[in-house]
C-alpha cells in the first residue's frame, strides 16, 4: 500500500468541499483531507505544534476573514508552509485572477466544476497530485 496523502482543503462551502474530497477520493483511495472554513482557520492550524502538514492544499478565493488570495499570500511567506504546492479552487475564471494567483506562488487553478466526472478527470491530470 503507498504512503497517504494529506489533502487541505480550505473553502466556506461545506458541500463544495465534500464534493472536492469525493472526486479526490474516488481518484485515489490513500488520500486523507482535512477542511477549514476559511483562510485565518487555515494558517492557525498549520501553524499549530505537532501538525502534520498536508502534501496539497486546496484554496477557495472567496471565503470570509481571511480570502484566498490573503491566504496565499500568507502561507507563501511563511517557511515551514512555502513548499507546500496550493492549488486555487474556485468558481472565477476571471484571467487576471488566474494569472495573479499563479503570480503569487500557487502550483495550479482548478474552476470548481458541477460535474463530477470532469472534476475527477482535471484532477487526475495534475502531475504532483499523481
Amino acid at each position: 500500500m503507498g504512503k497517504t496523502k494529506i489533502f487541505y482543503v480550505v473553502d466556506d462551502d461545506v458541500d463544495d468541499q465534500q464534493f472536492l474530497i469525493e472526486a479526490l477520493s474516488g481518484n485515489d483511495q490513500s488520500i486523507l483531507c482535512f477542511t477549514a472554513s476559511n483562510g485565518q482557520e487555515a494558517i492557525t492550524y498549520l501553524n499549530g505544534a505537532g501538525v502534520s502538514l498536508p502534501d496539497v492544499i486546496f484554496l477557495d478565493l472567496n471565503m470570509p476573514r481571511l480570502n484566498g488570495k490573503q491566504c496565499l499570500a500568507e502561507l507563501k511567506r511563511t517557511p515551514s508552509l512555502q513548499h507546500i504546492p496550493i492549488i486555487i479552487y474556485s468558481t472565477t475564471s476571471d484571467k487576471k485572477e488566474i494569472l495573479d494567483t499563479m503570480q503569487m506562488g500557487a502550483a495550479y487553478f482548478l474552476t470548481k466544476r458541477s460535474n463530477f466526472k470532469e472534476l475527477k478527470v482535471e484532477l487526475s491530470s495534475i502531475s504532483f497530485l499523481a
